[in-house]
């Protein structure tokens, strides 16, 4: 169905703001709730003034939950619907890691939706900024550091999605801050990007690892974590003579992680 958004006066009022939380999104229910469903909890008990709702930016997987009878809204569509119901007010907040092509496309929607509302801002993506960053990798490294153990060459991979965009040098940079905190036994590569899985085998191989753990540095532990990390990457790393653990956890289901995005929702709102 079509929505009309009614077109805005341009006179400034005191309305209350919306939340538009936006995130890729699974198909993975288990990972959903543990992950994308707990960040949403957590915005509406931090922002408990705020009408607090969620889009969804993959359309293959929202036409595949569509067809299981579960609707997600794209961006576009979620913000038409606060238009709409007349909020003139919103802050959207996306779930992605860095500022690269997903954060190029939202921010491509909001521009395009800007002149119906009286304030709309984005707030910025996990990875955003070197303390981001650095953020980010002490509380990885305080959840995962004890995989690590020289004595046993045991080392922890942190792997990530990677994009095609200029941002996937922030991958590079997380593996310069996992291995001046915790040593050169941590390292971080990406799946679509780059450092690769070559790369990393390079890097073990000089190492002389033994044993490696996989951490999904991944909002959800969903296909990519299911198919790719523990699927080929593993079998890779275990022909190389290497015993490989997989830790099958997202990003989203760590407290201090779901904590940082609403606090970046938070500077975005004080902007």
């Amino acid at each position: 169905m079509m929505i009309t958004i009614p077109a805005f006066s341009g006179l400034r009022s005191a309305a209350p703001m919306a939340l538009l939380m936006v995130h890729f999104g699974t198909s993975y229910d288990e990972t959903r709730t543990l992950t994308i469903d707990a960040v949403n909890a957590l915005a509406r008990a931090t922002f408990p003034e705020m009408e607090v709702r969620e889009a969804w930016t993959s359309r293959m997987i929202v036409k595949k939950l569509k067809g299981r009878g579960i609707e997600k809204p794209l961006p576009v569509e979620a913000l038409m619907r606060l238009r709409a119901d007349g909020y003139t007010r919103v802050l959207v907040q996306p779930t992605t890691l860095l500022e690269g092509a997903e954060m190029a496309s939202l921010r491509s929607d909001v521009a395009s939706l800007a002149p119906f509302f009286e304030d709309i801002r984005i707030g910025e993506p996990l990875l955003y900024s070197v303390d981001d960053c650095r953020k980010v990798a002490e509380i990885l490294m305080q959840r995962h550091g004890d995989k690590a153990d020289a004595k046993k060459h045991a080392h922890v991979v942190f792997v990530g999605h990677g994009t095609y965009t200029p941002a996937t040098a922030t991958y590079s940079q997380m593996e310069h801050l996992f291995q001046h905190l915790g040593g050169p036994l941590f390292h971080v590569a990406t799946i679509e990007g780059y450092p690769t899985l070559k790369t990393l085998l390079a890097d073990l191989k000089a190492a002389k690892a033994r044993k490696v753990t996989l951490v999904p540095m991944l909002l959800v532990a969903g296909d990519h974590a299911t198919n790719d990390i523990s699927g080929e990457w593993k079998e890779t790393l275990e022909a190389a003579g290497l015993e490989v653990e997989v830790l099958m956890e997202g990003l989203g289901q760590v407290p201090e992680i779901q904590a940082l995005y609403l606090d970046h929702a938070r500077n975005a709102q004080d902007k």
